[in-house]
């Protein structure tokens, strides 16, 4: 007896972890929060370059880190001529590429925004993807501390032109200059436990002074007993590092700070930065200086900012939700330099639209209705179809979003079933007898949806709201604007 053949395997439908599927709703939301970053940054006089996505992978500054594959952080491939090339996993890397490749045509100072997806080959969690958007704008040019307020400036207006009301959000600010101060006067060699230090000061707003003392110190064993292994420093040490995070506080400074040049020349930077600020009418309650702002990349040589969300909100399932930084940047002046031989400062500030719209989201501050679909023609008779495609082209010929069925006609309660999951505004409709009259009739979904909730004895208001009516095949244009103004239908 032959065996039987085996069943093919049906291929799992399965989304990768880190990735997302995003639907009409939150691609609106998107599409609603770029225009109002967009027309910010071109306010600010910024105009717009887009990059590939893939660049070489020495370009990104993400160098081989063995011989088989270059893939600390990023999503690396080799080419067909043995080139490595990786996903850009920030927006900055590749525009200190462009700028170095077109340096002698662009004017400089040159100002420029971009927005697009990055990726990170990280480890995925709650809220960390690996692909995500950003919108970034950068000044390639200048070295003046007057860049880099502007760019605070322009972060915070760019807060509130997304709803975000004054005092729920503040632009923090340090210096990469001062950090190396402090650097300089422990005289930390080491570039591990450097990091263990900057790893501890950039905790300072979640474990506070005592939290980052222990991190600085012998370590910190957190609220489940995990241990995480501290600096190392000695009491003196982390003494040094506390005054200069603590400046705020009017902390005193450790007389080693005082003699390191570097440091100095950072905390004049942002005495600048406060001033120029200050200046345009933006105080600490937007733009604040914060000695403990940190910021992870390794580029930054100077200022460095972050926007953080100081509203708490609670996720759908009421569980508080605390945002924090939304967006943050800083000066880079060594990145485009990598490809020049010669000094070009830069200074810039990135949004991460995915995060900032998962926040904005929850403080109701996006409009997350889904958008209203197309006008549908149905097809009432199969043999007609031509003459209902004549509806739907004379409806786009106006702007007006349509389209004709295209599914099983045989059901006309499909049809419908097919509009409301579409979210359409109404329907068009012709059988035999509006044919033979030159007549069409068209079913107000809207109202339909309103009529039905509404009580069953209140005649007179479903009399003069009518869901369904007729009209003349030549008004058709006419009455479905009609019904798409009594709803106040948009699209886009």
């Amino acid at each position: 007896m032959a065996d039987k053949p085996k069943k093919p395997q049906k291929l799992k439908a399965r989304l990768p972890r880190g990735l997302e599927d995003r639907g009409p709703a939150a691609i609106k939301a998107t599409r609603q929060m770029v225009e109002k970053i967009r027309q910010t940054y071109e306010r600010y006089g910024f105009e717009p370059v887009e990059t590939p996505a893939i660049e070489y992978t020495d370009a990104l500054g993400k160098f081989l880190p063995d011989q088989d594959r270059p893939n600390e952080g990023v999503f690396s491939f080799q080419d067909d001529d043995q080139q490595w090339l990786s996903l850009r996993y920030d927006l900055t890397a590749p525009l200190a590429r462009y700028v170095a490749e077109n340096f002698d045509t662009l004017p400089k100072p040159y100002r420029s925004y971009r927005a697009g997806y990055v990726f990170r080959n990280e480890k995925p969690g709650p809220g960390r993807f690996r692909q995500f958007m950003q919108f970034d704008a950068d000044t390639v040019g200048s070295a003046s501390p007057a860049a880099d307020a502007e760019m605070c400036m322009m972060a915070a207006d760019t807060m509130e032109a997304l709803g975000v009301p004054r005092g729920s959000y503040v632009v923090k600010v340090n210096n990469r200059k001062v950090l190396d101060g402090v650097r300089e006067a422990l005289g930390i060699a080491n570039e591990g436990q450097w990091l263990t230090v900057m790893r501890a000061i950039d905790k300072f707003d979640r474990l506070g002074i005592s939290g980052v003392r222990q991190l600085l110190g012998e370590g910190r064993k957190d609220e489940s007993g995990d241990f995480t292994k501290g600096a190392g420093l000695q009491g003196d040490d982390i003494a040094l590092v506390l005054s200069a995070i603590e400046q705020e506080q009017n902390a005193a400074i450790d007389a080693r700070l005082r003699h390191s040049k570097i440091g100095q020349e950072g905390r004049d930077e942002l005495d600048q930065i406060g001033r120029f600020a200050a200046a345009s009418g933006y105080g600490p309650d937007r733009i604040k200086i914060d000695p403990s702002v940190v910021r992870g990349l390794e580029y930054y040589t100077g200022p460095v900012f972050e926007v953080e969300l100081l509203l708490d909100t609670k996720d759908e399932k009421g569980r508080p939700v605390r945002f924090g930084s939304v967006g943050g940047g800083g000066r880079y002046d060594g990145l485009v330099s990598r490809f020049r031989g010669e000094p070009v400062p830069a200074t810039g500030f990135s949004i991460g639209v995915s995060r900032l719209q998962a926040a904005a989201t929850l403080l109701g501050k996006l409009d997350t209705r889904p958008e209203f679909g197309p006008v549908v023609v149905t097809v009432f008779d199969r043999d007609r179809v031509a003459d209902y495609q004549k509806f739907v082209s004379a409806l786009r010929a106006e702007n007006i979003r349509a389209e004709l069925y295209l599914g099983n006609t045989k059901n006309m309660g499909n049809q419908f079933k097919y509009a409301d999951r579409r979210n359409s505004p109404c329907v068009i409709i012709q059988g035999s007898d509006e044919k033979a009259r030159g007549e069409v009739q068209i079913k107000d979904l809207i109202e339909g949806a309103k009529a039905a909730a509404a009580i069953a004895s209140n005649q007179e208001w479903r009399e003069t709201r009518p869901a369904q009516f007729s009209c003349k095949e030549e008004e058709i244009v006419a009455k479905v604007r009609e019904v798409l103004a009594r709803h106040d239908v948009t699209w886009g």
